[in-house]
């Protein structure tokens, strides 16, 4: 019942660029579906698109017949959710075309009868020869710590091969202790680094607990940033600036 007609979802209309710059920018949002409904989601992110090279969306809403909101961006995008021709989940959004890109669902629901997650792993080409590999995540969140542990352990298989630069980004739903603990291991084993958002930033939390996050590995932390001041979304974009 709830499961897409079509998981992956695509769309590059215009010449892109052939390789990430050296310097680079991500957007990590929950977006709350509103990047099609709100009319001022659009000059938003056309603020936005010049120190920009990603849009990582979580809950973003998109159709294959459409272009991204912004149209000298390509997408890729997972749908966990289809209504009346209109596709909702995760979409990565860029200023390179991915070299190739694989969408999932989670394997558990939304409590017993509800929807799955999607998450996208997308491949992005270094003017070297090397890749940028970005997960977009939108972890699982009505269900007991057992069912999103095992969701977060099959990040690890989707990942364990590759061996180059990353991006874990997303809406990890941690709203408790144990789940904050299973994130942070999973983040260890992946050899990855926290881009460190503070209380003072304005994070989606719950309980004390963030529930958006930017991991990297591979790449220089530059500077980063939240905006509270949009009116979107219930979260807070957050921006991160990377080298290499």
């Amino acid at each position: 019942m709830f499961v897409p007609s079509k998981l992956h979802h695509r769309s590059c209309r215009f010449a892109c660029e052939k390789f990430v710059p050296k310097t680079f920018g991500i957007l990590c949002w929950n977006v709350h579906k509103n990047n099609s409904k709100s009319s001022a989601f659009k000059p938003y992110l056309e603020k936005l698109e010049p120190k920009c090279d990603f849009f990582v969306l979580q809950e973003a809403n998109f159709r294959d017949d459409k272009h991204f909101t912004l149209p000298h961006f390509a997408f890729d995008a997972a749908a966990n959710l289809e209504f009346r021709e209109t596709f909702y989940g995760v979409l990565t959004a860029s200023k390179v075309e991915s070299l190739q890109a694989h969408a999932y669902l989670s394997e558990g629901r939304e409590s017993l009868v509800g929807p799955h997650k999607s998450l996208l792993v997308s491949h992005y080409p270094f003017e070297d020869g090397s890749t940028l590999l970005i997960l977009n995540v939108h972890a699982i969140n009505f269900r007991e710590n057992q069912r999103f542990n095992k969701e977060l352990e099959r990040f690890l298989e989707l990942l364990a091969d590759y061996k180059g630069a990353m991006i874990v980004a997303g809406d990890f739903n941690t709203w408790n202790k144990k789940r904050m603990a299973k994130l942070h291991e999973l983040r260890v084993k992946l050899g990855l680094q926290m881009v460190p958002f503070q209380e003072s930033d304005n994070v989606k939390s719950f309980m004390g607990n963030h529930l958006d996050f930017i991991f990297y590995r591979g790449v220089e932390l530059l500077e980063h940033s939240t905006d509270t001041k949009h009116g979107l979304s219930d979260h807070h974009p957050l921006f991160a600036r990377f080298s290499v």
